[in-house]
């Protein structure tokens, strides 16, 4: 009989903006917490469970979002309202009280004053009462809302995790932290100031604190949301990024203290579950369902209706700086034209700055019928990557990204440019050798996305004999590969590297729930 490890575990502190849910046992209240805004609340949610159902210490640190929590708190009855301010003493939630998040209808806000002020309000709370109530191991911080925490955690020796999701940073002064209720002159010193400060008073008044890049400098170990995209970072890719973000990146990379995990779509993304399909099915029976679900979508949209015409979905928002829909615009008369007898159509469920292109497009050229756009809904988006045969993503940069994701589960293959989560999360189609799960061009420019659009027509001219099996392996392999256990498995490997020791009590000489060592070998080397 294996021997048993007797170890206290370590409690970890999950701070995050944003959760989808909480499990039932964490809390008296625990099922209606919900606040999603993006992936990180997906993250979030997932890793937390698998915590909380491994057994370990989990605790959880979030903005108490009355409104959002409750629905209109002011028609709550006594009763109800008494049950939500009452917390159970064991309750592993710590929700940052303050009246700026109480009567809010979402998350973020668009006024760049408010969303600085909600940050600091929120970080406020964690370092001031959650903190020393909660007495973390180990502090997990998620991007520039919450990146004064390292700082603190480094200050009163905590180790702590900092996730980058994203590139964009934001700055503040010493000063604004303070009027906050902030003593940041506790950790100031571990704070990454726009210029060298000559001292705190002079630090105070004069220099702002760069929130995410002191994050990634003050915390122990960071993350990106995909490996690809942080080797991008540390070579020098994407002038977007923000000089003293990456080479604090960089340093944290050649210190061996950074890692690149990818996110996973929200579970509800099943195509034998989603309500918003016509005919839900899995891998086992989707050539028919799919074409169902195709046929109630061009009905939708305005698009000629056939079964049989391959269609491309365009699911992202229309954003020419990150997104790439200009190198659709530039090829989409010609490439409609050339397979105009294979009755080609492209439908774009989404917003933003380039819509106003395609709409022209559209109308000009009087291809209603083969090209459609519409404002973007959920339910329609879920419908088509139902209805699709294939997905359009020719990012120029992408931190991690979902559709590339999400498209392969309901059999429609991904057609992106190698950059990012895009190149961890496509791979080649290889019918040969039953590999792959879409295709991937490597130049960012239109005639490489054409090229990914042949190739992909190539694929869809293939016999029902041979394409049928691969998109049902394609389903089968994306179900198990693109799933938030495998996200929480990579996350709670890095907790206890950090630790140097298993967060729950273990057999000797049993790996924790499967858990392996992340595999960073196919990163180009540097």
């Amino acid at each position: 009989m294996a021997k048993k490890i007797k170890t206290t575990n370590p409690r970890i502190l999950i701070v995050t903006p944003e959760i989808t849910y909480l499990p039932a046992g964490m809390g008296n209240m625990a099922q209606r917490m919900s606040a999603k805004a993006g992936g990180l609340a997906d993250v979030s949610a997932s890793l937390v469970s698998a915590l909380f159902n491994l057994g370990a210490d989990v605790h959880v640190a979030m903005p108490n979002y009355r409104k959002i929590f409750q629905g209109d708190v002011f028609n709550l009855h006594e009763k109800e309202l008494k049950k939500y301010h009452e917390v159970l003493p064991e309750a592993h939630i710590h929700l940052a009280e303050d009246r700026i998040f109480y009567y809010r209808d979402r998350v973020y806000s668009s006024h760049a004053d408010e969303a600085m002020r909600i940050a600091m309000v929120f970080q406020r709370e964690v370092i001031n009462h959650i903190v020393p109530k909660a007495r973390p191991d180990l502090i997990h911080c998620n991007d520039w809302m919450t990146a004064l925490i390292p700082a603190m955690a480094k200050r009163r020796g905590i180790k702590s995790l900092f996730t980058v999701h994203n590139i964009h940073t934001h700055q503040v002064s010493l000063s604004q932290a303070e009027e906050t209720g902030i003593d940041a002159a506790e950790f100031w010193m571990n704070l990454y100031f726009s210029k060298n400060p000559g001292g705190y008073d002079h630090a105070r008044s004069g220099v702002p604190v760069d929130l995410l890049s002191s994050g990634i400098f003050a915390s122990h170990f960071i993350n990106t949301v995909s490996p690809r995209f942080l080797w991008e970072i540390v070579e020098g890719w994407h002038p977007v990024v923000p000089w003293s973000v990456r080479e604090e990146i960089r340093n944290k990379y050649h210190a061996g203290c950074a890692s690149g995990i990818l996110n996973a779509p929200d579970a509800s993304y099943n195509p034998k579950t989603d309500d918003s399909l016509v005919r839900n099915f899995t891998h086992k029976d989707f050539w028919d369902a799919k074409r169902e679900n195709k046929i109630a979508f061009q009905q939708e949209l305005g698009l000629d209706v056939n079964a049989d015409a391959p269609l491309f979905f365009w699911p992202s928002r229309l954003d020419p700086v990150q997104k790439g829909p200009q190198l659709v615009t530039d090829i989409l008369v010609k490439t409609v034209s050339d397979y105009w007898d294979k009755g080609l159509q492209l439908a774009v469920v989404a917003n933003g700055p380039h819509e106003v292109f395609f709409k022209d497009i559209i109308r000009d050229y009087n291809l209603g019928n083969r090209v459609a756009i519409v404002d973007f809904n959920e339910r329609l988006s879920r419908l088509g990557y139902a209805a699709s045969d294939f997905m359009l993503m020719p990012s120029l940069f992408e931190p991690c990204g979902l559709p590339q994701m999400t498209a392969p589960l309901y059999g429609s293959l991904p057609v992106v440019h190698g950059t990012g989560g895009l190149y961890d999360t496509v791979h080649p189609m290889d019918v040969l050798n039953a590999t792959g799960n879409g295709f991937r061009f490597d130049n960012y420019d239109s005639n490489a996305l054409r090229w990914g659009i042949d190739s992909a027509m190539e694929f869809f001219a293939l016999p029902y004999e041979v394409k049928e099996p691969q998109i049902r392996r394609v389903i089968k392999e994306s179900a198990k590969e693109f799933s938030h256990e495998e996200v929480a498995r990579r996350y709670i490997e890095i907790y206890e590297q950090m630790l140097a020791r298993p967060l729950v009590e273990q057999e000797a000489g049993e790996d924790l729930k499967g858990l392996t060592a992340p595999n960073d070998s196919f990163l180009p080397s540097s």
